[in-house]
């Protein structure tokens, strides 16, 4: 398991080092890239030599983030994650990296612990957050490109400033970075508004998919590879669907089982405060946040969200009633 270590712990970690590796989770978000490119940013100001590895191809909606940012090729004697809580989020890097990863900068609770080095704080609302802190702490004074990096963290982790893990400390880190010069018009139109014609097409189809179960309880809703392919949509077209079943009035646990390569699902899960996403998937091998929380489950899709409502119900009950059968899955 890792050691526990303070703000100050890590940046003398990454003080120490010359040659940092930066790595960020599969499926990447505004805040594991934008707390990857704030660090990497920070430490080059120092003279190191830093860069950022995502394992996943990055959406060229985050361009802003790297624009400008030398990316040397080096043999690392740090490597750092950033937002990843599992190695297994590492998806093809976590063969490479496994066992290697001598710090780890994360604010999710079910963090497994596979870093010599952990600091965590789950009360965060995004990893940003501590990023912030360490580059704090290590003295480097933030310019507009590391606020830029730093602001699309907390804003996406916090739904634009709209979810329940929005604090007071968030907000006024949020301008903090607005008086770095970050430019959060810009920054808040292309994470949340800007949307591609083949995003809105795959909205569609997975609307089309979504069920009800447990008395309106809980929404499922589903994106196959077959959607996927006939919308014509692309890794950066996927984000930001999850959310979507929990938006539904009434709904307390809104699920989205997204199709992967393999044919397994990775499984997004929604709640509002009836119910602890964490808890929900953690009974099938995930973790997370109390809102918003993940795992991955095998095909096919049927049994996959048989398998979610089942651990639904078992954690919100009744509600009123039985969840429908089998048979109504179909």
């Amino acid at each position: 398991m890792s050691e526990m270590v303070s703000v100050s712990a890590a940046a003398e970690r990454l003080r120490g080092a010359g040659r940092i590796r930066i790595l960020t989770h599969q499926y990447p978000d505004g805040d594991t890239l934008g707390s990857g490119f704030a660090l990497c940013r920070a430490l080059q100001k120092l003279g190191k030599a830093a860069r950022v590895e995502c394992p996943d191809e990055i959406p060229e909606k985050y361009g802003y983030l790297y624009e400008g940012l030398p990316s040397p090729d080096f043999e690392p004697d740090l490597i750092c994650a950033v937002d990843v809580a599992d190695a297994k989020l590492l998806g093809e890097l976590e063969g490479v990296y496994a066992g290697r990863i001598g710090l780890c900068i994360d604010h999710h609770g079910s963090n497994t612990g596979y870093a010599g080095e952990l600091l965590l704080r789950a009360d965060y609302a995004a990893t940003a957050m501590l990023v912030r802190e360490v580059i704090a702490a290590l003295g480097v004074e933030l310019d507009k490109p590391t606020a830029e990096c730093l602001y699309t963290g907390i804003a996406t982790d916090t739904g634009c400033f709209k979810y329940s893990n929005t604090t007071a400390y968030a907000l006024r880190m949020a301008a903090e970075m607005l008086d770095c010069g970050a430019n959060s018009e810009m920054i808040n139109r292309t994470m949340f508004d800007v949307k591609t014609r083949a995003r809105v097409e795959l909205e569609r189809q997975a609307l089309d998919s979504m069920r009800f179960f447990l008395h309106g309880r809980c929404a499922v809703m589903l994106i196959t590879n077959a959607m996927i392919a006939q919308s014509g949509a692309k890794e950066n077209d996927m984000e930001g669907l999850a959310p979507i079943p929990r938006q539904i009035e009434g709904v307390w646990v809104g699920v989205t089982l997204r199709e992967k390569k393999d044919g397994s699902f990775k499984v997004s899960v929604r709640t509002g405060n009836h119910a602890d996403a964490s808890a929900i998937c953690s009974l099938l091998g995930g973790g997370g946040h109390l809102r918003a929380a993940g795992c991955t489950l095998p095909g096919p899709a049927e049994q996959a969200v048989e398998a979610m409502v089942e651990v639904v119900h078992r954690t919100i009950g009744d509600c009123g009633g039985s969840p429908r059968p089998s048979s109504a899955l179909r």
